[in-house]
């Protein structure tokens, strides 16, 4: 089965920015877009241990007429044959549901928080709770379109980056990117530290094909430390589950990431499961 990137389309100049993301990703490595050009402003998705309802903004039932022509067209320029996801399904007459099983799946910072205000520096409860739940890893988009040129994995060394560093390095398997670490070193570790979870995890070998590069801070502010994460790169970064049930706690360097980097992320949550190709 080929590997799919799931994405809600929204037919408006800030939608298309968000999709022309999807479709560099997807071209990158080799997926196939689905897009879902919603009817309703709620859907489902049932995974195995939480059902989260998302609630989208009025703005992605615009124009509903050129929707998907749009959408085709947008793929069609970047050589790609997208599919388009039609719900049969419905918990309720205007409540559909989504299917889990993509390998990705992308969202713009904030679907929609009726609660918060939506900005660059914000991941909405939505989000966080797909990102919660989800097999796949999310990518979270830039407000505007942005062509990445490297992988950079944040890694702390725990179960949650180990898995950013395992999507990285499957990521830098498929583009042929150039993949570096970022590591703020805490607690008096050394270097070799870091290197026997690697080792330890099975990741020994990727280490050894696709990083080159290693930006490790042994001091210094991490916010400035951010500083010298290139702007074209894609950031890859592990998210765990604790925190409120209904809300996901990234963590404190990971709430400072998501709010002041430009880039684009991509999040593999508590329950990623790599598929490896």
């Amino acid at each position: 089965m080929d590997t799919q990137l799931f994405h809600i389309f929204r037919n408006t100049p800030t939608g298309r920015e968000t999709f022309l993301q999807s479709l560099y990703f997807c071209r990158l490595m080799g997926a196939s877009p689905v897009v879902y050009v919603p009817k309703h402003t709620k859907f489902l998705m049932y995974f195995e241990r939480d059902v989260v309802q998302v609630d989208l903004d009025s703005s992605y039932l615009t124009a509903p007429e050129t929707a998907e022509k749009h959408a085709r067209e947008l793929a069609e320029q970047e050589g790609l044959e997208p599919g388009v996801f039609k719900a049969k399904n419905f918990t309720a007459s205007t409540l559909p549901d989504i299917p889990v099983d993509f390998d990705f799946m992308c969202c713009p910072r904030s679907i929609s928080d009726l609660t918060s205000k939506i900005g660059l520096g914000f991941i909405g409860s939505r989000v966080r709770r797909i990102i919660r739940s989800a097999f796949f890893p999310v990518l979270i988009t830039s407000p505007s379109f942005r062509q990445w040129n490297s992988i950079t994995v944040f890694f702390g060394g725990s179960k949650n980056a180990v898995s950013a560093l395992r999507l990285g390095a499957r990521i830098a398997r498929k583009t042929g990117m150039k993949l570096r670490l970022f590591t703020q070193v805490e607690g008096g570790k050394t270097r070799d530290d870091y290197e026997k979870v690697i080792v330890e995890s099975g990741l020994g070998e990727d280490m050894s094909a696709y990083v080159d590069d290693w930006l490790l801070f042994f001091g210094g502010r991490f916010e400035e430390n951010l500083f010298e994460v290139p702007h074209d790169s894609l950031l890859v970064l592990g998210a765990y589950g604790h925190g409120l049930i209904r809300d996901l706690l990234f963590g404190s360097k990971m709430e400072t990431i998501q709010s002041v980097m430009p880039n684009n992320l991509m999040v593999a949550g508590p329950n990623y499961v790599d598929r490896g190709a």
